[in-house]
C-alpha cells in the first residue's frame, strides 16, 4: 500500500448532482478510464466542503489546515487486471491560498485555482444551514438547508454511487494518467429540505459547462464526511 500522503477531515459536503451528455465529458477523460454511470446516467456532480486539521505527510502546515475547497467533478472507472476501480476526475478545484493551488498544479498536475472564499454553517433543533460562497465579491454561492439528524446511505442507491468512489485519476501531460487511493469510512447523509445554486457554470467551468445554468440538478445531498487518508499516486 502507498503511503500516506495527506490527512485531513473533510466535513459538510454539499453535493448538485446534474446528468450530463456522455459526449461532453469525453475529452476530460484520463487516459485507461472510462465513464462510470448508474441506472445510465452520466452525472457532473457541484461539490462544496471544509478541508479540516489537515496535515501532509503527518506535519500540519501554518494557515493552511482549515480552508473551504468547492469543485466540479465526474466520474470514471478504470480497469485494473480485471479489477474496476471507481474514480473522480475533476474539472477544477476552487480553493483560497495560493500556495494550495501552486502545489497540487505543479507537483500534481491537478486543475485548481485560487479565490476567495467563506462559508457558513448554522444549526437550529430541527435543520442545518449549510453555505459556500467564492469568487470576486463571493458572487457564486451554494447552500443547502438540510434535516439535523443524519441518516445511513442505502444500498445501491444514488446517494451511494455519488459518494462511494474511492479514487482519483488526473490527466497528466504525454498522455499519463496518475492515480491515487482515498480512503474514508462510509458517510452519513442529512435529508435536504431545500437548495440554492447561484454559479455561473460558463464562467468558472467553461463553455462546455455552461448548460448547467439552466439546468436543475438531479439531486442535492449533504454529506457530513469524515477523516480521510489520501495515499500517495502513481502513474498507470
Amino acid at each position: 500500500m502507498s503511503p500516506k500522503f495527506l490527512t485531513a477531515e473533510w466535513r459538510k459536503l454539499a453535493m448538485a448532482n446534474y446528468s450530463v451528455a456522455p459526449q461532453i465529458l469525453k475529452k476530460y477523460l484520463p487516459e485507461k478510464t472510462v465513464l462510470d454511470t448508474w441506472n445510465e446516467t452520466c452525472y457532473v456532480s457541484l461539490v462544496g466542503f471544509m478541508f479540516l486539521n489537515t496535515k501532509v505527510k503527518g506535519i500540519p502546515v501554518p494557515f493552511h489546515q482549515n480552508f473551504e475547497e468547492v469543485n466540479l467533478r465526474f466520474y470514471v472507472k478504470h480497469n485494473d487486471n480485471g479489477e474496476w476501480k471507481r474514480g473522480v476526475v475533476f474539472i477544477k478545484e476552487i480553493v483560497p491560498r495560493a500556495m494550495l493551488s501552486f502545489v497540487a498544479n505543479t507537483l500534481f498536475g491537478e486543475h485548481y485555482i485560487t479565490l476567495p472564499m467563506q462559508h457558513r454553517w448554522e444549526e437550529t433543533h430541527e435543520s442545518r444551514l449549510v453555505e459556500y460562497q467564492w469568487g470576486k465579491n463571493l458572487r457564486h454561492s451554494f447552500n443547502v438547508i438540510a434535516q439535523r439528524q443524519p441518516q445511513e446511505i442505502e444500498t445501491d442507491s444514488e446517494v451511494e454511487f455519488i459518494t462511494e468512489h474511492y479514487w482519483g485519476y488526473t490527466q497528466l501531460k504525454e498522455g499519463r494518467t496518475s492515480e491515487y487511493r482515498v480512503e474514508h469510512p462510509r458517510w452519513k447523509i442529512y435529508e435536504v429540505k431545500n437548495h440554492t445554486v447561484k454559479v455561473d457554470f460558463g464562467k468558472l467551468y467553461g463553455e462546455d459547462f455552461a448548460f448547467l445554468n439552466e439546468q436543475q440538478p438531479l439531486s442535492v445531498f449533504l454529506a457530513e464526511g469524515s477523516e480521510i487518508i489520501v495515499r500517495e499516486g502513481k502513474i498507470i
